[in-house]
């Protein structure tokens, strides 16, 4: 059974939360502020956190930073006032899954918790830390970046997009699935945000890994 966080200093909030998911086979815990948030997150007890930007103490922004830089994979679904598009790229771009706004339906938001957690693979073991294909390395701990002899700085969206590309080595991606995994389902499809992050990657790990395929969407090559 799936246990999710739910990071909310509201109580009529946090209660609905908890009682919509246990109606759906979910166990929850609630934290309150920011720093029983990360400690709670850290534990390994959860499967995915439901997070608040509005907490006492740390905010969500101070959370969510703090745990991907210490290399926490835990999903993070930001549930937030904030409805600002800036916002919700700042999220994103800062290592959250999916970004949902207030008020929502919940039926949205247990859509949004089962596609993360069946897209959520937890490494149990050291050598599943490290994703290698050809001379590109991924530590998913340390989200540290290796292209041969030298190191390379990936943005958060960059890392998570190069990762899916390493789990697929020479497997023809669409951009559907792309946008999908890497930036969830409120991005118009139409966008051409895949493609201008394709784009970012080139530069840092060079031209020749990452191949168009005319109509269709991309392919590492190693």
């Amino acid at each position: 059974m799936n246990r999710i966080l739910i990071a909310e200093d509201e109580p009529r909030i946090a209660s609905f939360l908890q009682k919509g998911l246990k109606a759906n086979g979910f166990t929850s815990a609630v934290a309150s502020t920011g720093d029983e948030t990360i400690f709670m997150a850290l534990s390994g007890e959860f499967d995915l956190l439901i997070l608040d930007i509005g907490l006492p103490g740390k905010n969500g922004w101070v959370v969510l930073e703090e745990l991907r830089g210490q290399g926490e994979l835990l999903p993070i679904i930001i549930l937030t006032a904030c409805d600002d598009v800036k916002d919700k790229v700042t999220g994103l771009e800062s290592g959250a899954d999916d970004y949902v706004t207030k008020p929502f339906r919940f039926e949205e938001l247990l859509a949004r918790i089962r596609v993360r957690l069946r897209d959520y693979r937890l490494p149990k073991a050291k050598d599943e830390m490290l994703l290698t294909a050809g001379d590109i390395m991924l530590d998913l701990r340390t989200r540290k970046v290796k292209v041969g002899d030298r190191y390379i700085e990936l943005a958060a969206r960059e890392f998570t997009l190069a990762e899916i590309f390493l789990r697929h080595p020479g497997q023809v991606l669409t951009r559907e699935q792309l946008l999908s995994h890497v930036w969830g389902y409120d991005y118009d499809p139409g966008s051409n945000i895949v493609d201008v992050y394709v784009g970012y990657l080139r530069k840092k790990l060079g031209s020749d890994y990452i191949q168009t395929v005319r109509g269709i969407g991309y392919r590492l090559d190693t």
